[in-house]
């Protein structure tokens, strides 16, 4: 790694162990898409395993433009090396069909990176990473969990989430404070799940920003109806499936389109 320095103010910890840099590039399926972009790339340990697998499209975006000067140098067989912000980018300007979106993500930025993973749902049709071992957890985690929230609900509406395995911090350079968990989503085959989907983030965050309270409080709070007869207002929000969710948006749909 010599010529980058990790940036503390990038949240940069560069992956040393090419074993787990093998098994997170394997972790794609190639299924469904040609293309595939590698978010913050740094030195290059994960990217030269992502080479290998001889995508059609192969892509890499980093802000560092240390890290961009190192990968020119020492990947001349890296044509597509894109100097900007992933939160920034408009995908459809580099990308015609769907793609794949891998790296070992930046922890202070993990969750926006998922979030605009999903603002870009229809086009971005897997992502493997590796983040915080506890989001890890949380975007995987099952009705009942503690770590099931808005982020396990709203990406589960649109991707199977699995956990694949955990990093030990020993591995990276500088060793984050924190494991890393590694994970994979797959797109389901269902475009939109079957409701307002707009209110369906609403109602999510609504009722998780109050998770000690039942969702009957939650919805009182948020969306002024009349009608409480939903036999679910008496669960908290953590007891609720993703499909239970879709419900619970669609019976308020219909009650505020009944009091308009």
């Amino acid at each position: 790694m010599k010529g980058v320095q990790p940036k503390k103010n990038l949240g940069q910890h560069f992956l040393r162990d090419k074993g787990i840099a093998a098994r997170i590039a394997s972790s794609l399926t190639g299924e469904g898409y040609d293309s595939v972009l590698e978010i913050g790339p740094g030195t290059g340990v994960l990217t030269a395993f992502l080479l290998q697998r001889n995508f059609r499209d192969f892509r890499v975006v980093e802000i560092d433009h240390e890290s961009v000067d190192y990968l020119h140098n020492h990947f001349p067989d890296l044509k597509n090396i894109l100097t900007g912000d992933f939160l920034e980018m408009d995908l459809d300007r580099y990308f015609s069909d769907r793609l794949a979106v891998t790296g070992n993500f930046p922890y202070n930025i993990s969750t926006q990176i998922l979030f605009r993973v999903l603002e870009n749902r229809n086009k971005v049709a897997e992502v493997t990473g590796m983040l915080q071992k506890e989001v890890a957890e949380r975007i995987c985690a099952g009705p009942g969990s503690k770590t099931y929230g808005i982020l396990s609900v709203l990406i589960q509406a649109y991707y199977k989430a699995e956990y694949l395995f955990t990093v030990p911090p020993e591995v990276f350079s500088p060793p984050p404070k924190v494991k890393s968990g590694v994970i994979r989503l797959s797109r389901l085959e269902r475009i939109s799940p079957d409701c307002n989907e707009e209110l369906l983030f609403r109602v999510v965050k609504a009722c998780f920003n109050q998770r000690r309270k039942t969702l009957r409080n939650s919805v009182r709070a948020a969306f002024e109806l009349t009608d409480y007869e939903y036999a679910e207002l008496g669960l908290r929000p953590e007891q609720l499936s993703v499909d239970q969710f879709i419900r619970l948006t669609n019976w308020i749909e219909s009650k505020r389109l009944l009091t308009k």
